[in-house]
């Protein structure tokens, strides 16, 4: 029952995420044409990107439910990580894009003035307010479920109101002074966050893709729970390679060659379940080995 809870949760944050990322992208494009802000242009392409990296989750969460099959004996879950390059290759060239705009009409000797710059605050504002409550939800549902592709999207979340608030700082700025300089600045700062952003999602699904091994302190970890349980004399051969939210362990361990076969299992089992209790996201395979001397 709790598996089919946890279930129902995720998958409701899954689609709450996608609806109000397509919200917010309509809220934006219509403020867009209003008002001619860079700012909320960088703020839209932000919220396109958002509703790409939404329904990816939502897709992940879903597939990532499937067991390992004949043609996918680790699973499914490398493809999270496929996805995350394609995404992040588009959110560079959208910033890139962005970066250029903003720099031409910041060098330009007569910018283009803002308009409807009360249309376009209030945008802004209902998507602060629809964001925070997306937030919310998705960081109750990660508390229940434990999930980390629901944790990682409240995270993106939560740094996207960066160019939100960027957006309405420039229309206040110019509806109260008329300096729709700052509009140009703002964007300029928005596509650099977009692009560093990118640059960490690209290269975190590059390591993954790549079989690189998981963060040093997790497997510092591991390597403390075998190293001081009991019956484990000794490991070896300790690995680890991510793929997508997943992360598979291969660990050699060395117990006493005299036990019996059920004895040595048993303390293989209740270390696997330990490390599993310590890591859900893991993947554990060990093998046991007879200890020298």
């Amino acid at each position: 029952m709790a598996v089919k809870t946890h279930r129902l949760l995720n998958l409701s944050s899954g689609l709450a995420s996608v609806s109000v990322a397509l919200t917010l992208v309509g809220l934006k494009l219509w403020a867009l044409g209003q008002t001619g802000s860079l700012a909320i242009a960088a703020s839209l392409t932000d919220s396109a990107m958002d509703l790409l990296v939404s329904l990816g989750g939502l897709v992940a969460i879903i597939y990532a439910s499937r067991p390992p099959d004949d043609d996918h004996a680790f699973g499914h879950s490398s493809a999270e990580d496929l996805a995350a390059l394609a995404q992040s290759l588009i959110i560079l060239v959208s910033a890139s894009a962005i970066g250029w705009v903003a720099a031409t009409r910041l060098l330009s000797p007569d910018p283009a003035p803002l308009a409807a710059e009360a249309r376009g605050i209030a945008v802004m504002l209902a998507s602060v307010v629809l964001t925070a409550a997306l937030v919310g939800w998705q960081r109750h549902v990660a508390r229940r479920t434990g999930n980390r592709v629901v944790a990682a999207d409240s995270l993106h979340y939560l740094g996207d109101l960066l160019p939100t608030l960027g957006a309405i700082l420039a229309l206040a700025v110019s509806a109260r002074w008329g300096l729709g300089g700052i509009d140009s600045i703002i964007a300029l700062a928005a596509a650099l966050y977009m692009a560093y952003g990118a640059l960490r999602i690209g290269s975190a699904a590059w390591d993954a893709l790549m079989d690189r091994t998981a963060d040093p302190a997790l497997v510092d970890g591991i390597a403390a729970i075998a190293r001081n349980w009991p019956g484990v004399r000794g490991f070896h051969d300790l690995k680890t390679r991510t793929a997508g939210s997943r992360i598979f362990v291969h660990l050699h361990i060395e117990l006493d060659g005299g036990q019996s076969l059920r004895e040595a299992h048993a303390i293989s089992a209740a270390l696997k379940r330990q490390i599993l209790i310590s890591y859900p996201q893991a993947d554990v395979i060990i093998h046991q080995d007879v200890a020298a001397g």
